[in-house]
């Protein structure tokens, strides 16, 4: 902590390193009385099913639904929402659909298979996940982009139902998520959410059918509920707060800096704003807009908390550097907004996403250009993806051996069984033989 704006670091400082990793730490588990809590309306809902949840969202939500059908969006409902918002918010929608679904049907993978001399055939044989549970945070955290870049992925991988629950509390619904919903495909909308939402989906209730996968973010009871529940199902990833580091050469507008690392901090004040540059003047004109702008902004003291709890400035000395830290720290969104980034691409090794060039911000990745905005946080870029169409669908192995191809693959098969002590591997394999 600290009272300026945001943390200034030097790559020479001798303490550099503890500096830097005391800013990136941050630990996605919860404490135990939240995972109690969780395990205890995981229990709920998977041995009473309907009924818990019902109860769970009463309480939570102030709701005051009688049973579970009530909490079910009818799909008259989702064309109504399309039909009710503003058009420019309509257009929007539809061209940010537009956009991901044209990026995304470039990730479709097929499935293939050679045939070796002898007719042995290989191959893998790619299929959708039949059901998937989306999970979007509701109230005054509501997010159509959420919806897009989740539901679209998985219907362009062809999964055959995906259910969606978002909470509403108090009863109240963003017409924008359901407009979205329409949009994109969803085929069922539950009003329910928090931790008895992701029961519901991943154990099934009377009237949820269990679902493969759980995609989208929530709070930190969500968060926890998915992590219980992985292993009954997959889930996408346990996401911690939005991230972006820039690394810039200098020369692009401070204005466009300043409000670059506003965009990500304005997210809540655990979201992590970091600028590297081998330019000592250009972050001081960094910070001074910053000064300047900060008032002007409507989310202005969550900007500001973050800013002073994990934002940072960093001077490296040449922009080699400056890439070494960014494959160090793995951010989620990564921009290179220098004169020609794609000489620095191939170095760049752990990124969920990279924004090439000055006029690229990451808020465009957020909505409209199309590649998916889940991506790995908190370092975990350097071996995971950002969600994509791949995550929707499964791969099973071909194998048809020939009567020749199984004579000669069981001498191989049989001498290794024999090696690991395993007779009856062998002698399966030496029955095909000729």
């Amino acid at each position: 902590m600290t009272d300026a704006l945001i943390t200034r670091l030097n790559y020479q400082d001798t303490d550099f390193t503890g500096k830097l990793d005391a800013l990136l730490a941050w630990d996605s588990v919860s404490d135990h009385k939240v995972a109690d809590a969780v395990a205890d309306i995981l229990h709920q809902v998977k041995t009473r099913g309907d009924a818990a949840v019902v109860e769970y969202t009463n309480r939570f939500d102030r709701r005051d639904v009688q049973s579970f059908a009530e909490l079910v969006v009818p799909p008259e409902a989702l064309q109504k929402a399309l039909e009710s918002i503003g058009a420019p918010e309509r257009e929007a929608l539809q061209e940010a659909a537009r956009r991901v679904r044209v990026y995304h049907e470039h990730q479709r993978q097929e499935s293939w298979r050679y045939t070796e001399p002898d007719g042995t055939v290989l191959g893998q044989q790619i299929t959708p996940m039949e059901r998937v549970g989306l999970y979007v945070p509701g109230g005054k955290a509501s997010y159509p982009s959420s919806v897009l870049m989740n539901a679209i992925p998985a219907k362009v991988a062809g999964v055959d139902e995906l259910t969606m629950v978002v909470p509403a509390p108090d009863g109240e619904l963003n017409q924008m998520v359901l407009a979205a919903a329409a949009i994109a495909g969803v085929d069922r909308v539950i009003t329910a959410g928090g931790a008895q939402a992701v029961a519901a989906l991943a154990y099934g209730t009377e009237t949820v059918a269990k679902v493969d996968k759980i995609v989208g973010p929530g709070n930190i009871f969500v968060a926890t509920a998915k992590r219980a529940v992985f292993g009954q199902v997959a889930i996408d990833m346990i996401a911690g707060p939005s991230e972006i580091l820039v690394l810039c050469d200098g020369q692009t507008d401070p204005d466009w800096i300043a409000m670059d690392l506003f965009s990500q901090a304005e997210h809540d004040e655990q979201a992590q704003s970091i600028l590297i540059s081998p330019d000592g003047e250009f972050l001081d004109k960094v910070e001074a807009a910053m000064a300047r702008l900060l008032p002007e902004m409507s989310r202005e003291p969550i900007i500001r908390e973050s800013l002073r709890n994990r934002g940072a400035l960093i001077k490296v000395d040449t922009m080699d550097q400056a890439i070494a830290l960014s494959n160090r720290i793995a951010p989620e969104h990564l921009e290179v907004s220098v004169a020609d980034p794609d000489t620095l691409l191939p170095q760049i090794r752990h990124a969920g996403a990279i924004f090439m060039g000055r006029h690229t911000p990451e808020a465009l990745g957020d909505y409209c250009a199309g590649p998916n905005h889940v991506l790995p946080t908190s370092g975990t870029a350097r071996f995971s993806s950002p969600l994509g169409v791949y995550d929707f669908q499964k791969r099973s192995s071909i194998i048809y051996a020939s009567p020749e191809g199984a004579s000669t693959l069981a001498h191989t098969a049989a001498t290794l069984a024999r090696s690991e002590d395993l007779e009856a591997h062998a002698l399966s394999a030496d029955y095909r033989k000729r």
